[in-house]
């Protein structure tokens, strides 16, 4: 339904551009007269209104504590789009910088990650130059259009730092283009090519923490080496075209990850895997096996989560709000990983959720939340199982404490 939705909006838009083209004033003009009216400003602002229609999405909570974080989401949100789209949304000269990060969150964004961004134009092409260190994964993705277009993001070319040609000190480039450039020789910088698409339009980056306090984040720079490709200066369609985007993203993910909270809850308190295809087509990453659901727990009571981690690259389990966000991991324990994780003796990890400490290893804080939405995922794993769940009391969990070992860390 949705996506029938979107291709008749796509298809009205196409037909009306051309109508206005043929017959009308031109984009150009239009956004002239937008701005010089103050039509856009409204207009922007109307649309920022209306997305707020994703807080009373059916199925949505309504204590005063939901309600408070889904306006700070969708100001958020706000916040986000106008730094990709009027601040950096000129393709011909990319900026890295964090769309999602500690006070902007999306989707179930990963505690453990740091996240980059450019915007692209899969015609023309782009280096990344920069210097490994010691961040525990790093991959790179471009994706079809970019977020604040209707239709997901299905990526269009993939490269993992696994894959990446170095130079002794871990310096690196790579390309970034449609048509693979010429194969360099060994021993040199270069080799590394990230295809893209006409259609491409994104490039995310993940960079992913075993032990944040100890990693070291890559250094990456991008420029583009199209020689036609010009920065250009702010025109009115620029900024027209910057604050309906904008608006796109803030109605469009806020209803889209109201819509994924609303279906998770037919699962409450489990943890059955997600679609990958699905996941890809919102913007996951490929190469990892997510879990996604809702929690809902009534006081003194607590949710155990209990698996065999499988050789893998990284796994995390985090606790969200009903928004989607991770709860503030700056500040508590709302999630662990593969390093940060206390195990068992047989070399299982169990996992606590509740409203107070336990006294139990792997204790996820649930921050005076009493439902909201979780994640568990695996990185490259070589199989994926799924995560046992079970609802106990606080009282139960007093038995679990005589079966719990010592602290060991998960091996790395």
């Amino acid at each position: 339904m949705r996506k029938g939705m979107f291709a008749a909006l796509d298809a009205y838009r196409r037909a009306t551009q051309w109508w206005a083209e043929r017959w009308g004033p031109s984009p150009d003009d239009e956004a002239e007269a937008e701005v010089v009216s103050g039509r856009a400003w409204e207009e922007f602002c109307d649309a920022l209104k209306a997305a707020g229609a994703s807080l009373s999405f059916p199925g949505t909570p309504r204590t005063v504590l939901d309600r408070a974080e889904g306006i700070r989401y969708l100001s958020r949100l706000t916040r986000a789009g106008l730094e990709a789209f009027v601040e950096h949304a000129d393709p011909a000269a990319p900026v890295l910088h964090r769309v999602v990060h500690e006070t902007v969150k999306m989707g179930s964004d990963n505690p453990d990650n740091y996240y980059l961004t450019a915007r692209l134009d899969g015609r023309l092409e782009y280096r990344i130059t920069g210097r490994r260190n010691t961040v525990h994964y790093l991959g790179f993705g471009t994706q079809h259009g970019h977020y604040g277009k209707n239709g997901g993001l299905p990526p269009t070319g993939y490269l993992e730092g696994s894959q990446l040609r170095m130079d002794a000190e871990g310096r690196f480039e790579i390309t970034l283009s449609a048509r693979e450039p010429p194969q360099q020789e060994d021993g040199k910088e270069g080799g590394n090519w990230l295809p893209m698409t006409e259609q491409t339009g994104t490039l995310i980056v993940r960079q992913t923490f075993l032990d944040r306090e100890r990693e070291v984040p890559a250094q990456l720079e991008i420029m583009c080496t199209s020689e036609e490709a010009v920065a250009r200066h702010l025109t009115p369609r620029d900024l027209v075209e910057g604050l309906r985007n904008t608006s796109s993203l803030v109605a469009g993910a806020s209803l889209l990850f109201a819509k994924w909270a609303r279906d998770f809850q037919e699962h409450s308190n489990l943890l059955p895997r997600f679609d990958q295809e699905t996941s890809n087509r919102a913007g996951g990453d490929p190469n990892i096996a997510y879990y996604h659901s809702h929690w809902a727990l009534p006081p003194e009571h607590a949710l155990v989560i209990e698996t065999e981690p499988p050789p893998c690259e990284h796994w995390n389990f985090q606790l969200n709000n009903y928004w989607m966000e991770s709860l503030d991991y700056r500040h508590h324990r709302i999630h662990v990983n593969k390093h940060t994780a206390v195990r068992q003796p047989d070399g299982s990890v169990r996992i606590v959720v509740a409203h107070r400490d336990p006294g139990l290893p792997n204790w996820i804080e649930t921050v005076g939340h009493e439902s909201g939405t979780m994640c568990f995922r695996w990185v490259r794993a070589e199989h994926h199982p799924t995560p046992r769940t079970r609802v106990v009391t606080m009282a139960e969990l007093q038995a679990l404490r005589e079966t719990t070992s010592a602290p060991t860390s998960e091996v790395r």
